[in-house]
């Protein structure tokens, strides 16, 4: 399988993680903010021994020393938390990488990193936090694919299952989802919508 999986979702709590492990998601994100480093090394601890033997890639958002210290496979940083992490580190402990972008700046920084994958957003409007960047849209996907080539590109904010198409045809490798698994009457059975879901043209 890729990775990152087409379908990505971003969880805030083990049990979630856990939750959507068991539904058969491929790539998940575990992103809970504001830890202590011996809050955030517990958690990733205890994150990786939930999918250990799953088929689920675990994905650690921002706390990378404690992504090093569980174990973990796979890291995402966003700007903020890249312009203090120690890249050496992260490779030499054997972590892939995905970086968030959300202008060209961003993006030539994220670039000279060599990351496993390029995130891009918000694409549209987004509740889920308070962004810097105004929604980004479908052209600007394609035109960071264009840009990146053979890199993947992860497309994130205020995609719901029926922008999907108009999202991959743009040139997303993968989505990100966060809200519209959260803030579904059955969270269930929408990530297996998403799961069921196969982008057109293929």
């Amino acid at each position: 399988m890729p990775y990152p999986d087409r379908f990505y979702p971003v969880v805030d709590s083990i049990r979630s993680l856990i939750e959507l492990s068991n539904l058969g998601v491929g790539t998940i994100q575990l992103r809970v903010k504001n830890l202590e480093e011996h809050q955030a090394e517990a958690l990733a601890r205890e994150a990786v021994e939930s999918v250990a033997g799953t088929a689920t890639k675990l994905v650690i958002n921002d706390y990378w020393k404690a992504a090093i210290a569980a174990g973990a496979a796979h890291l995402h940083l966003g700007q903020e938390d890249l312009a203090t992490a120690d890249v050496a580190a992260i490779r030499r402990a054997g972590l892939t990488l995905g970086l968030s972008t959300h202008d060209e700046a961003e993006l030539e920084t994220a670039l000279a990193h060599k990351p496993d994958y390029i995130a891009l957003g918000p694409i549209y409007p987004t509740t889920v936090k308070t962004m810097r960047f105004g929604p980004q849209g479908l052209d600007r996907i394609t035109a960071w694919k264009k840009r990146i080539g053979a890199i993947p590109l992860v497309a994130i904010g205020g995609i719901t299952l029926e922008r999907a198409p108009q999202v991959y045809a743009a040139g997303a490798d993968s989505i990100a989802v966060v809200s519209d698994i959260a803030n579904a009457d059955d969270p269930e059975t929408r990530v297996r919508d998403w799961l069921a879901h196969e982008p057109s043209g293929e």
